[in-house]
């Protein structure tokens, strides 16, 4: 064994010496670290630990998991005693937690999703955490919900970890993208995935096809062309995968390459996505970009959105850089009319979406 390695501390010293970050973001980090380790123990326990929480339905009119909640409180009990932190915000409550005033008012702000894919934790699937940092306001102002409404490119690291077969973590402090995979006997995240990259090109995708009648015809062009694969336009055969666990879906991304979509479709109008643009594709789109991929709705870079409000959601394609930049040109195309040649059982030459 080597006694050597890169661990994830060591890896934030080189960042703050090289000025990439401040001690306090290298603090926050750590303290998020922490709480990763707290919530991958609580996972692999499952039902042992799970039985004994009660449950309600969140701000996202879903039912919660046990591990939902006891992942929130310990995001929420460790990241707050660190002093860095004005407050913080989560896909499992309503409001913004703002620290307590017996802690130091810190420059920072946390979004996270405490515990994302929930839904395979009853056929023990990988899940995760994601995470987000902002730089918190300086004015001295009361912290209100709109100081977490910025658009992503505003973010200063943001990371994820996967709870599987091996504990892993991945970080952006916006100097690419590494992974640290969590040695259990020592309990410490060593790199073993340094400066992760994501193929511009690729023969794999991921949707949930059971939504197929309500995609726009865009989306439904790129995946038909991917089925007809050497036959098609293509020229070449494609893989189909779904997880249902972001997680999952964009670590594959990043080491193998690939394509995520979870497109804007008809099945409820009075949601233009499906997936959180503060606590899933702003932090996953901050680490695929750094990774050399791309990720937009199909119509405009996600990073470059304002937010409206806490819980907003949107339509979301991400991973090898080619593919998205075709969808794009996809969704060009038929906002602009030229693709009326396209044959869609379900839509013809019309969409409940399409411009006038």
């Amino acid at each position: 064994m080597s006694y050597h390695r890169m661990t994830l501390s060591k890896f934030l010293l080189e960042q703050r010496k090289k000025g990439v970050i401040d001690p306090d973001l290298a603090s926050l980090i750590n303290d998020i670290e922490s709480a990763c380790k707290y919530v991958a123990a609580a996972v692999s326990k499952g039902k042992l630990i799970s039985q004994e929480v009660n449950v309600t339905i969140n701000v996202q009119g879903e039912e919660q998991k046990p591990l939902d909640v006891i992942a929130n409180e310990i995001f929420l009990k460790i990241c707050e005693q660190g002093d860095q932190l004005q407050g913080m915000v989560s896909e499992e409550m309503e409001s913004p937690y703002i620290i307590p005033p017996e802690h130091r008012r810190g420059k920072y702000l946390l979004i996270y999703d405490p515990l994302d894919g929930s839904s395979n934790l009853d056929v023990n699937l990988t899940v995760g955490s994601i995470f987000s940092v902002l730089k918190a306001p300086e004015s001295g102002e009361p912290l209100e919900e709109k100081h977490f409404l910025r658009p992503g490119r505003e973010q200063l690291a943001a990371g994820f970890t996967l709870y599987g077969p091996s504990v892993m973590f991945i970080l952006t402090v916006g100097s690419g993208v590494h992974g640290f995979t969590l040695d259990r006997e020592v309990g410490i995240f060593t790199l073993t995935h340094p400066d992760m990259r994501i193929t511009p090109s690729t023969k794999e995708f991921a949707i949930n096809a059971s939504n197929e009648r309500f995609w726009e015809p865009p989306v439904r062009r790129y995946v038909e062309e991917c089925i007809k694969g050497k036959a098609g336009p293509r020229g070449k055969d494609f893989n189909m995968r779904w997880i249902a666990s972001m997680v999952a879906e964009v670590y594959r991304i990043l080491i193998r390459g690939g394509l995520f979509m979870y497109p804007r479709d008809t099945k409820d109008l009075s949601k233009p996505g499906r997936l959180r643009l503060l606590y899933e594709a702003n932090p996953m789109g901050f680490i695929v970009e750094q990774a050399g991929g791309m990720i937009s709705t199909g119509r405009e870079s996600i990073l470059d959105i304002v937010p409206s409000s806490l819980h907003q959601r949107i339509a979301v394609i991400l991973g090898s850089k080619e593919e998205v930049e075709l969808l794009n040109r996809y969704h060009k195309d038929y906002d602009s009319g030229k693709q009326e040649e396209f044959e869609s059982p379900l839509f013809s030459n019309r969409s409940l979406f399409r411009n006038p």
